[in-house]
């Protein structure tokens, strides 16, 4: 009887030891953290999550063996949920330097954002996404269109099609539609995408028209481009081409009581809106420049961008320009609107600040877009879902990225408030992971200042 205690302590020993051996060197355990479920909003209190090769290996309520992990997270009072997704981003192309490159992908990083769509493709982003994708570069994953179709890009139907098949061929994620293209030439584009098997997303060529555009089923329309255009009626015979900056001259004309029969059409074929609500109430908006030039993240642009901004900024809304902050008042109550309403009842809103455009700061100007969001009505977690959920179905990724769960990509925000109270907890990191590299808010805070550094150099 004792040979067989002693045998069977043995076996119970070196079972335990197995059991501890199975856990990697790599593996990375966040203990007793709230993790959001962005989907219902529902909190899951002191839970322990395992990470490894990049995915979420395990959520549990309590583990074993917690002092075998090299590396652990202490999440108590902190709140993990999946990260973001900026769906209208803008990666650098030559000439810009590749240490720039990165740096702009790291700024993204910098807020939690583990997913972009690149906006405007180059056969340099082809490269960047698989360097992404095989943990080469420490990036958000990259979704990328093709460079762009446009009025002066595309000018035949002929062009249109051996275009849209060449980036099929590249390997391009989706194409990207520019202003200008013909509604013949823009036709057969569409009917060469559907054949191609490749999708298309951006603006509203005026000569295509926003009725038309949703009836042609682009996965995505960005910048809410061609809606208030669409909510003019045809009695006012306006010129199409005099509608200025996304419809800005039409602003008295529009007839807010067409925006649901506008909004029905966009869910009926299943088109996403891209807001860029941020766009309109910082560059295109009664600021001035040099109180946005003082807002902190602007040290992370080089010199030469922030005056390229000034300078465009008055062009647009400077003296002399006839910008008219009454007009503008309506024109960002009617966007407002068409943003809240196609939230309730449309297909459906994807997060996306178009930076770096005019005074977004990659990263940053999410913030601001969900700002944009909160102003037009969107509760906190429904922003969330626009940023998580939304963008997964998108893709076509639910079972990848946008949540977190067992088997799924460790893409996580790990935050120290809880941001379905107050969507600006986003903004105070505890850290980010990105396929399963954890990245800290001390490290996070000392690549800033060296990209800080290297700004003011340059």
């Amino acid at each position: 009887m004792k040979k067989l205690f002693i045998a069977g302590a043995i076996l119970t020993f070196i079972s335990c030891n197995q059991a501890q051996e199975k856990v990697s060197d790599t593996a990375i355990l966040i203990s007793n953290v709230t993790i959001i479920d962005v989907s219902t909003g529902e909190l899951l209190p002191d839970r322990q999550m395992v990470i490894d090769s990049g995915k979420i290996k395990k959520i549990a309520v309590s583990i074993e063996n917690e002092e075998v992990y090299k590396t652990i997270i202490d999440g108590q009072g902190k709140y993990a949920l999946p990260g973001l997704a900026e769906m209208h981003a803008h990666i650098p192309s030559p000439p810009t330097s590749k240490e720039r490159t990165e740096e702009t992908l790291f700024l993204y990083l910098s807020n939690g954002i583990t997913t972009i769509r690149g906006m405007l493709g180059h056969p340099s982003h082809l490269e960047l996404r698989i360097a992404a994708e095989q943990g080469e570069l420490l990036s958000p994953r990259i979704f990328t269109s093709s460079p762009s179709l446009n009025g002066n890009s595309v000018t035949s139907a002929e062009e249109a099609r051996e275009k849209v098949i060449a980036y099929k061929i590249d390997g391009y994620d989706f194409l990207k539609i520019h202003p200008g293209i013909k509604r013949d030439v823009f036709d057969e584009l569409v009917k060469t995408a559907n054949e191609s098997g490749i999708s298309f997303s951006g603006h509203v060529p005026v000569d295509v028209g926003i009725e038309h555009a949703l009836a042609s089923k682009y996965a995505s329309i960005d910048h809410v481009d061609g809606f208030l255009e669409g909510l003019v009626p045809k009695s006012e015979n306006v010129n199409p081409n005099e509608n200025g900056f996304f419809g800005y001259n039409f602003t008295k004309l529009a007839d807010t009581t067409m925006i649901d029969e506008l909004v029905e059409l966009s869910k009926n074929n299943k088109v996403w809106i891209v807001p860029t609500q941020s766009l309109f109430e910082r560059w295109f908006a009664p600021v001035d420049a040099e109180i946005l030039l003082q807002q902190p993240e602007m040290k992370y642009m080089p010199a030469s961008t922030l005056s390229e901004w000034r300078k465009r900024k008055e062009a647009s809304t400077g003296p002399g320009t006839n910008f008219d902050k009454t007009q503008w008042e309506t024109f960002i109550d009617i966007r407002r609107k068409l943003i809240y309403t196609l939230n309730k009842t449309g297909h459906g809103l994807l997060l996306g600040s178009d930076a770096p455009q005019l005074f977004n700061v990659p990263g940053f100007s999410i913030h601001h877009e969900m700002e944009g969001m909160l102003k037009s009505g969107l509760s906190p977690l429904e922003i969330l879902q626009t940023g998580t959920v939304n963008p997964a179905l998108f893709f076509d990724k639910e079972s990848v990225f946008g949540q977190l769960k067992e088997g799924m990509a460790a893409d996580i925000l790990l935050v120290n408030s809880n941001p379905i109270e107050d969507i600006r907890a986003l903004k105070d990191l505890a850290g980010v992971i990105v396929k399963g590299k954890w990245i800290s808010k001390a490290d996070i805070d000392q690549k800033l200042q060296q990209i800080a550094k290297n700004a003011s150099a340059n």
